[in-house]
């Protein structure tokens, strides 16, 4: 008995070990209601499907179509390894929603993998320090707050999502036509 494919994010290997891996999920819900939408409304039930493709690169991707997550559907999550062997190849995860528990518009990772000091992940809009394997905060404005946290689970070398209340989409950032020009989050 295996793990479904489609909930494959990564091989354990592609995780880095200073820094995160950024992916896509929607709510599973929603997903599964905009399925069972478009192939009542479709005579060809196929053509409502979401399908997973992989590439060389070990990325794998979810193309959607009728019925399947739009980007407003999506949210993004991390993989931060938190143990490693000797040879510096991560042996455990953890996951987490990509989002500062101070202000949750604000992502840990912006695309290029979060800051991580001491096996820690840092908000770089506020300096707040979050543990990699517990998401607790020990330092800045949301101090004992915890990330939220999503179900992995590691088979064979690869990395799963298996949360029930999440299907992965993708790997990579949630694309969207924002205008991303100020990061300021100064008050008045």
């Amino acid at each position: 008995m295996g793990i479904d494919a489609a909930r494959r994010i990564a091989p354990l290997s592609a995780v880095p070990t200073d820094s995160t891996l950024l992916f896509r999920v929607a709510e599973r819900d929603q997903v599964e209601e905009r399925a069972s939408s478009a192939s009542s409304d479709s005579s060809d039930s196929s053509a409502s499907s979401i399908s997973s493709n992989s590439s060389d690169s070990g990325d794998n991707t979810t193309a959607c179509s009728d019925g399947g997550p739009t980007s407003a559907d999506e949210r993004e999550a991390i993989l931060v390894a938190t143990e490693t062997d000797e040879t510096d190849t991560p042996t455990a995860v953890s996951c987490w929603l990509n989002f500062c528990q101070h202000f949750t518009h604000i992502k840990l990772d912006k695309g290029s993998g979060a800051a991580m000091r001491n096996d820690e992940l840092i908000c770089e809009n506020h300096g707040a320090y979050f543990e990699a394997d517990s998401g607790l905060c020990t330092y800045g404005p949301c101090e004992g707050a915890t990330l939220a946290a999503l179900e992995t689970t590691v088979v064979d070398g690869d990395v799963y999502l298996t949360d029930d209340e999440y299907a992965f989409v993708g790997r990579g950032p949630v694309e969207t036509d924002d205008d991303l020009t100020s990061t300021s989050n100064v008050e008045f």
